[in-house]
């Protein structure tokens, strides 16, 4: 092969490798950058009556989350979510928001919403994150391993498949999906605490803009 040969060739595999590595990157970088879009004074799109809410309803302190059960981020961040609500005590609550992004999600969606049905919520909830892996694969979900991870944390999955499509989860479905909508969701998990959203996101972020809202509540 000539010597011009051999650099042509170099110079595709080089622009190719480029165009690969851009892609994985978009495929596969960690999805840490998601933030908030500010919202309107008063706006009433973030808790409805009819979301799912962990912690005292008393609480001053609100953190909504847009929440994916299908995503890895969110199984990430629950633990986080955990630990800033065990360190506040009363004094914080959370509200989750489905935006169901992935294939498979909303059926996810609809095991949580049924296992509420059946006051199973959390124990459903921590057993679908745990074992997200086993059944969450973004390219081919496998749900009926969603629905037997469910019975094993205590879903009477017999009643909860004739309670899945009932008119009031799918009104719970479509109003998550348009309030997502409403406030330019672009990624999960996104926070807002007491309605205000992250400066940026992360971690240390969400801490402190709680323990900054608790402060200001007292």
């Amino acid at each position: 092969m000539s010597k011009r040969a051999i650099v042509t060739v170099t110079a595709l595999i080089a622009i190719v490798g480029f165009v690969l590595a851009g892609f994985l990157y978009n495929q596969f970088a960690p999805k840490e950058t998601v933030v908030a879009t500010p919202l309107p004074e008063n706006n009433t799109t973030l808790v409805r009556p009819n979301s799912p809410v962990m912690g005292p309803a008393q609480a001053r302190v609100t953190i909504v989350e847009f929440f994916d059960p299908a995503c890895e981020s969110c199984r990430a961040f629950y633990p986080v979510v955990k630990q800033i609500m065990a360190e506040h005590g009363n004094g914080v609550r959370l509200v989750l928001r489905y935006a169901p992004l992935h294939d498979g999600s909303e059926d996810a969606v609809r095991i949580l919403e049924t296992a509420r049905l059946q006051d199973k919520f959390q124990p459903v909830l921590e057993a679908l994150l745990e074992a997200q892996p086993v059944w969450a694969s973004h390219h081919s979900p496998n749900i009926q391993r969603a629905w037997d991870v469910a019975a094993k944390a205590g879903l009477d999955v017999e009643r909860a498949r004739r309670e899945m499509n009932i008119p009031a989860i799918d009104a719970i479905i479509r109003q998550d999906m348009a309030d997502m909508q409403a406030v330019n969701l672009r990624g999960t998990p996104t926070f807002y605490v007491n309605g205000k959203p992250l400066p940026s996101f992360g971690r240390k972020q969400l801490e402190d803009m709680v323990r900054s809202e608790v402060v200001a509540s007292n």
